[in-house]
């Protein structure tokens, strides 16, 4: 629990707890569209109270099970069309290599702050990955130590889905953008799952969740672009699928909303459309 000195969110870090909230509640559920025994435990009293304090405010569940959703399934179809390593970067606490069906020679790599790393190694001791996973203690904002990585990988991989889940609305524009040339130029990496938001949507949930700003952990990124941003960069949209489409479809979204899912489908600019999805990237 925190203090009454201590605020709500500290770091980035303690989003992570937030969101394995979603992804319990979503797992608990009978007609549950994905399972994740361990969200629950890795979410802790700290996850629940930061759930808790922000639902009156902001963050519904439903984003969240459909970007969980979409996720599975490019790792799914990706794997079927022959990857054989998964980078998941700024990998928080993720459990797919321990929740999901994996060929045993998948190699699957995660990514994350050396506390976010303790932490999770200590409530996950004593299961068993189904595929070859290693966890890396890195700070991505190390220019240097993440290239040095990633060539690394590059060598080991023949196809690599990178995924960054959560991860890019806390960077600057041109934090994505090293970010992406660094991905770019490993030719094994292939695919990259990523979510995106437009502009209007981002500046609606630094209304709602200031929070964040707060805790130093401001959101920045929504491309005016859409996800035609990545092209200069050397990625281009593969597959891009609508949040609030996507909740309508797996029957998890409010029903005040549901008439705003039945407009024409639009993946290109936003604006200040309050637009998110996940999308999948591909080399140019």
């Amino acid at each position: 629990m925190t203090t009454p000195a201590e605020p709500l969110i500290r770091n980035i870090s303690d989003t992570a707890l937030w969101v394995a909230v979603y992804r319990a509640r979503e797992s608990e559920r009978p007609d549950a569209h994905f399972r994740d025994p361990y969200a629950r435990k890795l979410a802790g009293a700290r996850g629940e109270q930061i759930a808790a304090t922000i639902a009156s405010k902001a963050s519904p569940d439903w984003p969240y099970v459909a970007r969980t959703v979409r996720f599975d399934q490019i790792i799914n179809e990706q794997i079927k069309q022959g990857a054989d390593m998964v980078i998941n970067l700024a990998a928080g606490l993720d459990t797919r290599p321990y929740r999901m069906d994996l060929p045993a020679s998948l190699q699957w790599v995660e990514v994350d702050f050396p506390p976010m790393i303790d932490y999770k190694e200590e409530i996950m001791r004593g299961e068993t990955p189904c595929c070859r996973f290693e966890r890396v203690r890195l700070d991505l904002a190390d220019v240097e130590a993440r290239r040095k990585l990633f060539h690394e990988l590059g060598a080991r991989a023949k196809k690599a889905l990178i995924i960054t889940e959560g991860l890019l609305v806390y960077l600057s524009r041109d934090e994505v953008i090293g970010l992406a040339n660094d991905l770019a130029a490993q030719p094994s990496f292939r695919e990259w799952a990523i979510d995106l938001c437009s502009p209007g949507l981002l500046k609606m949930l630094q209304k709602e969740l200031p929070v964040l700003s707060e805790a130093g952990s401001p959101l920045k990124f929504g491309p005016e672009e859409g996800p035609d941003f990545f092209v200069p960069t050397g990625w281009k949209p593969a597959e891009v699928h609508s949040m609030i489409k996507t909740a309508a479809q797996l029957q998890r979204l409010p029903m005040f909303l549901r008439l705003i899912a039945l407009l024409p489908e639009s993946n290109g600019r936003q604006g200040s459309r309050p637009w998110g999805a996940v999308c999948r990237l591909t080399r140019t």
